[in-house]
């Protein structure tokens, strides 16, 4: 029996992106039913400009943000790109947050294809609450 999962995005620093993508992306290929859901500064994830402006550790001095890039970059990580990409193909559902949407004043066609708006009426009811595990990032 496959479980479902949620997983709640709700920052955009790169490195909790990258947790948060790995981990659907390895759960998904485990056999689960996956949802990611992409709210608050999660959103621009899947904005199609903001995604390449994410920062890893931006609270952190800038040699530790450029160390930490540089050993992503060695280990061939994929990039948030690519990992939306992979999960939209290989079945995740990929949802934003129509709130986040407005308050950003983001536009349908400002998100990466594949991602879908979730219905508000009924996102926690027939998604979340039907989950056998939530994740937030």
């Amino acid at each position: 029996m496959s479980k479902k999962v949620t997983v709640l995005l709700f920052h955009d620093e790169l490195c909790q992106v990258f947790n948060a993508l790995m981990t659907a992306l390895s759960l998904l290929r485990s056999g689960a039913e996956v949802t990611v859901f992409f709210g608050s500064r999660g959103i621009n994830v899947v904005h199609k400009e903001k995604i390449g402006e994410l920062k890893c550790l931006p609270d952190q001095p800038e040699e530790v943000q450029k160390k930490v890039m540089a050993k992503m970059e060695e280990l061939a990580l994929p990039t948030p790109e690519d990992m939306l990409t992979m999960l939209e193909m290989e079945g995740a559902l990929l949802l934003a947050c129509p709130l986040n949407k407005d308050i950003f004043e983001f536009r349908d066609e400002d998100l990466i294809d594949g991602v879908g708006i979730a219905d508000p009426d009924t996102f926690y009811t027939d998604v979340v609450m039907v989950s056998d595990f939530v994740l937030s990032f």
